[in-house]
């Protein structure tokens, strides 16, 4: 049904939105969240008893490397997100083969995002530097949030289109 088709193009858009005002946020004001991942790669606010503390980066130079790695992987969601919608919306009234081929940048759009966002900061940052040990730096909620809604999206895009009614 077109209306399927006009919510998956709606729902991409927004998380598009989302994912530019992020990486725009995280270039106009670097300092508040590279403070994050500054203390949770230095792993300064773990338990004070960890025996994990030797995984700590004390670099500042890879400190920023990891923030613009953050800031690029963020940029190319919200870009193939875009791309994501604006190809299906020109193919919102096409065959639905068709409109399976546009929503793939979008899918693209969903795992990029999924992996910054699950890999990047739930794994790595929360298992490997031990963010969940910190009251003050641990984004693994806001995380959460944001992998599960790109999950669902990823769910929700694979959906088969039907063809639409003459």
């Amino acid at each position: 049904m077109l209306t399927t088709r006009f919510a998956k193009v709606a729902v991409t858009a927004a998380l598009a939105l989302f994912a530019a005002l992020v990486s725009f946020n995280n270039l106009t004001d670097y300092g508040s969240n590279f403070a994050f991942v500054r203390h949770v790669l230095a792993m300064d606010t773990i338990f004070a008893g960890s025996r994990a503390r030797w995984r700590a980066i004390d670099t500042p130079a890879l400190w920023h490397a990891a923030y613009a790695l953050i800031i690029a992987v963020e940029a190319l969601t919200a870009a193939l997100l875009a791309w994501g919608a604006i190809a299906m919306w020109r193919a919102r009234r096409a065959s639905a083969q068709a409109f399976a081929r546009a929503r793939q940048w979008a899918m693209a759009g969903a795992l990029t995002g999924f992996l910054l966002w699950f890999a990047g900061f739930t794994v790595v940052g929360g298992e490997w530097f031990l963010m969940w040990q910190s009251r003050e730096w641990n984004g693994q909620t806001a995380a959460f949030r944001l992998h599960i809604t790109l999950l669902v999206l990823m769910v929700f895009l694979n959906q088969p289109d039907a063809e639409l009614p003459d």
